[in-house]
């Protein structure tokens, strides 16, 4: 029901498809894959981001946005700690703005405003 109390059509991504997701992401950020460069590890995971957003586009969806793109900003960063032989490459070495700016990891909870139907 939205804030009008009437119910609408709308896809809400379940738990599983969410559980499905972070498995994609983990699967790709693996050390059989630290020989790839990092855009191209990006550009395959922002693929996967785009492709499952536009799937549940419709509906209450922030919730589950902020848990994939928290789950992929993490792994994110443990694989490039791994393929530079950093311990413990975290926050401090790798910042969202890197991530986000620099190597263009799209930011999934940045896109729910953009949908002309939502209001931000």
């Amino acid at each position: 029901m939205t804030k009008t109390g009437r119910a609408y059509i709308g896809t809400r991504p379940s738990k599983k498809s969410v559980q499905r997701l972070t498995a994609a992401i983990s699967a790709a950020t693996t050390r059989r894959t630290t020989w790839m460069e990092a855009e191209a590890m990006v550009e395959q995971l922002n693929r996967k981001l785009r492709g499952w957003a536009q799937y549940f586009c419709l509906g209450p969806v922030d919730k589950a946005y902020r848990a994939v793109h928290a789950h992929t900003t993490q792994r994110l960063r443990r694989w490039l700690g791994t393929k530079h032989k950093v311990r413990r490459a975290g926050f401090k070495r790798y910042p969202a703005a890197y991530l986000h700016q620099t190597l263009g990891l799209v930011e999934l909870p940045k896109l729910t405003p953009s949908f002309p139907w939502a209001k931000a």
